[in-house]
């Protein structure tokens, strides 16, 4: 399969750096993305928004010709919805990454801006249990690495176009919700459990990880992306 791989707020293709061999020794054709004004200034990324995301990986749909699977990490699970929804006849399978479809009309996260971006907002800023099974070298490693997004692509609302996206098959590789607790979780999200619910075919595997499984068992990830496939 042709896999593209979308990564969450202020990474880029290289976040996917130790994944990728064990997709590409599985057989597959393996396209991670930088997404548009990622590490870019404003104004220069002032008018680049999620639909301009989402625009990166339909174009990379349309350049490739042939059916393709989409991997969303985090905030990249948005984009990859959205473009399923655009292409839903050319979308075989939808993995998400430690996060959930989202509802349409709704956006990532309300982040703080500083000088016209949102930068990294360093490890303290998110949960404990997000991060606990990432070292210190492999925090300071990625947090070095970490570029600003453009300002408003956290808070733009999503555009679900079509229907048709709900009989695309869907895993969802979850770093501490097995199926049971997903669900009812998920159950007090309002217009996201209606979207979740809608889905026809969709499965949840529980990594035992934190939020970035990308950094911090890289190749257990890819073992569970390949099993999705089969």
């Amino acid at each position: 399969m042709d896999i593209i791989l979308v990564p969450g707020l202020w990474l880029d293709e290289d976040s996917w750096a130790e994944v990728t061999p064990a997709l590409t020794q599985a057989g597959h054709r393996v396209h991670p993305l930088t997404m548009p004004g990622t590490g870019v200034a404003a104004p220069e990324s002032a008018q680049i928004g999620i639909a301009e995301w989402v625009r990166a990986v339909t174009e990379k749909i349309d350049e490739l010709r042939k059916p393709v699977v989409l991997v969303g990490h985090s905030g990249g699970g948005n984009v990859v919805w959205a473009a399923a929804s655009e292409r839903p006849e050319q979308v075989t399978h939808v993995i998400f990454v430690d996060t959930v479809p989202p509802a349409d009309g709704h956006g990532i996260n309300e982040l703080p801006v500083v000088d016209g971006v949102v930068p990294f907002p360093g490890w303290a800023f998110f949960p404990a249990e997000e991060v606990a099974d990432l070292d210190d070298r492999t925090r300071a490693r990625t947090s070095a690495a970490a570029k600003s997004v453009p300002a408003r692509v956290p808070t733009d609302p999503i555009v679900l176009s079509h229907e048709a996206r709900y009989r695309i098959p869907v895993t969802l590789l979850m770093g501490s919700f097995d199926e049971q607790s997903l669900a009812e979780e998920i159950a007090n999200w309002g217009p996201f459990a209606a979207e979740y619910d809608a889905i026809e075919t969709s499965r949840v595997v529980r990594l035992d990880s934190g939020h970035w499984p990308q950094f911090s068992q890289p190749q257990n990830l890819a073992t569970q992306i390949v099993d999705a496939l089969r």
